[in-house]
């Protein structure tokens, strides 16, 4: 009955930990602001990424205002501006705020959503604290007071993709609890065993499968998001970069996983021989 018990403790604990370990990563580096921020801010340092990101920003300057006697001498400035913009010293900020907005529009709570929140885009990418740090050049250059825009929205994402942002608010904070979970069975399992290195051993190995199969889904899920185009040329790179970056966390995430797996799995290998060696000398 003991070996029963530990053994089914086992397996829940395993496959608790097969949601909760993906679900605190997604909490944590997705549904929390400073995570995705953490995540996404170094997107920000790709070249190519950058011209398009701050050419799509500048693009949407409103030049209206500016007399007809001087749209020759502006227009020039404000396409010589899409080039600079990430050379000045406020683009780092811009760039942070710009992701804390977008997230905050992305990861509005759906019965309050904040103005300017889409509820038919997946992700919302707000580069209005680029275009406002463009106008403030232009303005300083030009000597023309311009109005920065309150928001420049850029759909990323398909419609349907926007139940996905919703049941990761909904559905990702339980993978603490579940962690939890994980940890009693685990430690029920031991107190049950008769060989506690079995459980061990059992553990190290369920650990490496864990890490398989997190492998194979998500490569699954980066070419399945990849694969989804928006029809935005910004829009699609920086999906295609975010997810690329995701993809890299959380790889690092399951190579942890293996390096536990591995230390457990020749733990309870050594501690079983020990304890066979003990046996044999007791006899």
């Amino acid at each position: 009955m003991r070996t029963f018990v530990s053994a089914i403790a086992v397996i829940l604990g395993l496959l608790l930990s097969a949601v909760a370990i993906p679900a605190i990563w997604v909490d944590s580096n997705v549904v929390q602001e400073d995570g995705f921020v953490a995540l996404s801010a170094p997107l920000g340092q790709d070249e190519d990424f950058q011209q398009r990101l701050a050419a799509a920003a500048v693009g949407t300057i409103d030049t209206s205002s500016v007399p007809d006697a001087l749209a020759g001498i502006v227009q020039p400035v404000v396409e010589a501006a899409a080039g600079s913009l990430t050379g000045l010293p406020g683009y780092p900020a811009a760039w942070e705020e710009t992701l804390r907005k977008s997230h905050r529009l992305s990861f509005a709570d759906p019965a309050s959503p904040p103005a300017g929140a889409d509820s038919s885009s997946s992700l919302t990418l707000d580069v209005a604290p680029l275009a406002a740090l463009a106008i403030a050049e232009l303005s300083r250059t030009t000597g023309m007071p311009l109005d920065a825009p309150d928001q420049t929205v850029i759909n990323v994402g398909q419609a349907h993709q926007r139940q996905w942002i919703e049941r990761l608010s909904a559905y990702a904070p339980l993978g603490y609890s579940l962690a939890i979970g994980a940890g009693v069975a685990f430690a029920l399992a031991l107190v049950a065993a008769r060989r506690r290195w079995t459980v061990i051993f059992t553990a190290g190995a369920g650990a490496l499968l864990l890490a398989a199969v997190w492998t194979v889904g998500s490569v699954q899920a980066r070419d399945a998001v990849g694969g989804a185009a928006s029809g935005n040329e910004v829009a699609d790179m920086f999906k295609n970069e975010f997810v690329a970056a995701a993809f890299t966390s959380f790889q690092s995430w399951i190579t942890g996983t293996i390096v536990v797996g591995g230390v457990l799995l020749a733990a309870g290998l050594v501690t079983g021989i020990a304890s066979r060696g003990r046996r044999a000398l007791s006899r």
